[in-house]
């Protein structure tokens, strides 16, 4: 059985749309596309008069050389949300199929199931956050066709080791495509799971270079699959998704000297985890700091709700889950800057009156 078996007969059958740029490339007079032909101000070369290639293989080259696949194994677009998107809409029909997930995680994968009018299968994490591997092999049921797994999971930071993952993907040969979200694995010390691609034709990898890679706004996210399924995710995804400006944005931190300043930022992130972890387990008020192997870290409070407002007083905006399951008080603060970081901890570390007269001194001082 292929892995394509389980996608959607019709997108396979279908009569993809072919671009301009697709047809027809590297000539000296381009006159295919109904582009103008005058760049516009301020291009600095860039040529975006020109619509940019589908998938520019200068930047799929790198980002294979990053990962350590093939490029005919990677897909690169708006972030990782469109390839989940993809992924939700070329393999579950509407009303029919469905996916699971493990909440509380990402919510991008519900949406989009959500989107598609496809059921979403939730089998909880513990209550330590780690993943049941039996409960969610008891949980597919042939409807199901994707399962997502993040790791480090956000919003609560905890990695899924890799033979746990190896051991879902193994069971759901032949019955769903397990899909393994890494937008986070640079921050921690597991490897990656891409080099089980070759193994597994039902595995894919989300990665994206918003974190790690400090291009959260240009919006650059890579599938990493069997070639089968790039191929046919390409058949249905928007024909130009990649602006130049973000291409050449991309091409440059995956530079040598890109890579040297992302990983001195990748360190020090790790520091000050540890050093944010450390520091907030003895605050006021806080009950728990969940183990992170990712660039934040979620913090049970006596009173999320009011620290909340206390952060945001003083100009500190922090990420309020208590919506999710198992997390009714709980804040995710990014790692920052060591600076940022010090202004949480000295807000966190006052009394409440002190804080509202820290943040109303603030305010003051903006006005000023």
């Amino acid at each position: 059985m292929s892995v394509l078996d389980l996608a959607r007969a019709e997108i396979r059958a279908m009569q993809p749309y072919s671009s301009a740029r697709m047809e027809a490339s590297g000539g000296r007079v381009m006159l295919n596309a109904n582009e103008s032909a005058w760049a516009p101000p301020g291009d600095h070369e860039l040529a975006c008069n020109r619509y940019p290639d589908p998938q520019p293989a200068a930047l799929v080259e790198a980002l294979a050389r990053l990962y350590g696949v093939r490029a005919s194994q990677v897909l690169v677009g708006r972030g990782s949300d469109e390839a989940i998107d993809l992924l939700v809409r070329a393999f579950c029909r509407a009303g029919e199929d469905a996916i699971a997930i493990q909440p509380p995680t990402f919510g991008m994968y519900a949406v989009s199931a959500r989107i598609q009018n496809a059921e979403v299968v939730t089998v909880p994490l513990a209550a330590d956050f780690t993943l049941d591997v039996d409960a969610v092999l008891g949980a597919v049921t042939p409807a199901v066709k994707l399962v997502f797994v993040c790791t480090p999971n956000n919003p609560t930071g905890q990695l899924v080791p890799q033979a746990d993952v190896e051991r879902l993907v193994q069971a759901l040969a032949g019955r769903a495509l397990l899909v393994v979200d890494e937008a986070y694995i640079e921050f921690s010390d597991a490897p990656s799971v891409a080099p089980l691609i070759d193994r597994y034709e039902n595995l894919a990898v989300l990665r994206t270079l918003s974190k790690a890679w400090a291009l959260a706004g240009a919006r650059i996210g890579t599938l990493l699959a069997n070639e089968e399924v790039i191929a046919l995710l390409k058949r249905i995804m928007a024909p130009y998704p990649l602006p130049r400006p973000c291409v050449a944005l991309a091409l440059e931190a995956l530079s040598e000297a890109g890579q040297v300043s992302a990983r001195a930022h990748i360190a020090t992130v790790r520091d000050e985890r540890g050093r944010m972890a450390r520091m907030l387990g003895h605050a006021p008020g806080v009950r728990e700091v969940l183990p992170s192997a990712a660039n934040f870290l979620a913090v049970r409070f006596d009173d999320a709700a009011a620290v909340y407002q206390r952060l945001l007083d003083a100009g500190i905006v922090v990420r309020d889950v208590r919506r999710y399951p198992q997390l009714g008080d709980a804040l995710r603060i990014t790692v920052g800057s060591p600076d940022e970081n010090d202004r949480v901890l000295d807000l966190l570390n006052q009394p409440a009156a002190e804080g509202r007269t820290f943040a109303e001194g603030t305010a003051m001082g903006k006005q000023a």
